[in-house]
């Protein structure tokens, strides 16, 4: 069997080789059906639950130590697994059946009442252990945010949270906390070779029953292979992508991976643009573009799950033409422009301008989205971001708002403001800007503006909101962003833990 055509990972320290695999398998059911490790739950099968939660490890950016993060094991098609190490609920049992410390934690805390969704909280857990040793409520809250459970009410499982550090265990490096990135151990550095053992030389595909995987290793061969099959799916997070599997029962023939392409996961600040690759997750894009616009920090922590971050893409979030995808409204608000290739030929477009209906967006046949480039920060700017939704953790947006502001003296010198959640495509207020541009910032002329936001969007009813509760909404939250400017209250609704 050729080792292209073979998925390597980790396990428990041992290099697993799966042959003959289905391109569009879950690991979820490679665990489950395969494995026998039924530790790993299935609940809804979409990523939302957190029944599922495993963490995947690999090396980081620097080389020199692992990246442990969490993820929904029911929307993570098994080839993604390829070159990296898996680790599940039944990986931390020590020597002589020993606990590990966010096991022993959970138990001590009564943590778990019916258990089925104890797994994946334990997984989420043991990522929280491995990244941060001492967090604090909001570091908690965040890293449980993709696990639901409908018996303990949570406070028995954050109270575990925080006495899993005073555990006593075993050793060894599954059951040591984070160390801050101070200290690489020697199991750890064992686990770095490992997995450098397993780095290609050559491109994985698989072909099984007239399905095809390809992953290439280059921007060029990812270009090339997309020109060559430009039906093809490209993969990237699979966080919508594998619902497509799970939920519609779809039949996907050819996809290309873009998460083994190094030149689509780096994040470059230049003379005037953050430029962030296409295939960067959300938890690495994220403190990129809040490192120059602190204000999206909390759009970010409540755009979807830890979980979700860790796989899901900003490019695959802004080339899927979601109209409630939430990053959306502020890149555009930011005026972000994307850089499209196809085969060798790129070009430079402007967001505003990349999506033309519901779902439909400007690529061309065999092009795709190969970088997002966000203009820095002006220090004149302002800019803000609201979220609302019926819950504040891992939900769907009924509005998302985002504004930029660039006053001369007290006059309008440049203002964007953009929704997602009100149209067929996230877009721009243009009747709206319109209105403030060259006006003085004031009331009367914010109250023009939002009478103006009529002529921008009709919004419609859904299980979300009703139509009525969305006009009033985008009309509020440019009221908002005016009080806010204008020296009013800035604190948040949502403070407790936050």
């Amino acid at each position: 069997m050729r080792a292209e055509n073979t998925v390597r990972f980790v396990l428990d320290g041992e290099i697993v080789e799966l042959h003959d695999v289905d391109p569009t398998r879950t690991v979820l059911q490679v665990l489950r059906e395969d494995l026998r490790r039924t530790g790993t739950k299935e609940g809804c099968a979409e990523g939302d639950c957190g029944a599922c939660t495993v963490v995947v490890a690999d090396i980081d950016a620097s080389g020199k130590r692992l990246r442990v993060r969490a993820v929904n094991a029911c929307i993570q098609f098994l080839p993604t697994l390829d070159g990296k190490e898996l680790i599940t609920v039944e990986s931390l049992q020590g020597d002589g059946g020993l606990l590990h410390p966010v096991q022993q934690a959970m138990l001590d805390c009564h943590g778990s009442q019916c258990g089925f969704c104890t797994p994946g909280f334990v997984m989420s857990l043991f990522a929280l252990f491995k990244n941060n040793n001492a967090p604090g409520r909001r570091e908690i809250d965040d890293a449980l945010a993709g696990n639901l459970c409908r018996c303990t009410g949570y406070q028995p499982i954050v109270n575990a949270a925080g006495a899993m550090y005073g555990q006593k265990s075993d050793g060894g490096w599954l059951a040591t906390p984070g160390s801050g990135g101070r200290h690489v151990s020697a199991e750890e550095k064992n686990r770095i070779a490992l997995l450098r053992g397993l780095r290609r030389s050559k491109a994985l595909a698989i072909e099984h029953n007239g399905r095809r995987h390809y992953a290439p290793l280059s921007l060029s061969e990812f270009a090339a292979s997309y020109r060559e099959h430009p039906e093809a799916i490209i993969l990237a997070g699979g966080t919508d992508v594998a619902l497509w599997v799970t939920k519609q029962h779809r039949e996907l023939e050819t996809i290309i991976y873009a998460g083994a392409v190094p030149e689509l996961t780096t994040v470059e600040s230049g003379d005037s643009y953050l430029d962030i690759g296409a295939a960067v997750t959300l938890s690495d894009a994220a403190p990129a573009i809040t490192a120059q616009y602190p204000e999206f920090g909390e759009l970010f922590l409540r755009f979807a799950s830890p979980p979700i971050r860790n796989a899901g893409t900003l490019g695959g979030n802004i080339a899927n033409g979601s109209p409630i995808g939430d990053s959306m409204p502020a890149l555009l608000a930011l005026d972000a422009q994307l850089l499209l290739r196809a085969g060798k030929a790129t070009r430079q477009l402007p967001l505003n301008e990349f999506y033309l209906a519901y779902q439909h967006t400007a690529l061309q046949a065999g092009e795709f989205v190969e970088r997002i480039l966000i203009p820095l920060r002006d220090a004149s700017s302002q800019v803000q971001s609201y979220k609302v939704s019926k819950r504040f953790d891992q939900d769907i947006s009924a509005v998302c708002g985002a504004f930029f502001l660039r006053l001369d003296d007290d006059k309008v010198a440049t203002v964007r403001i953009a929704y997602g959640g009100l149209a067929a495509v996230p877009k721009r207020a243009f009747a709206c800007e319109k209105t403030l541009c060259g006006q003085q910032w004031n009331e009367h002329n914010i109250e023009q503006a939002m009478a103006a936001l009529a002529q921008d969007f009709s919004p419609i009813s859904d299980m979300r909101a009703s139509a009525q509760y969305r006009q009033k909404l985008c009309r509020n939250l440019l009221q908002r962003f005016y009080l806010e400017t204008s020296g009013g209250d800035t604190s948040r609704v949502y403070a407790y833990g936050r």
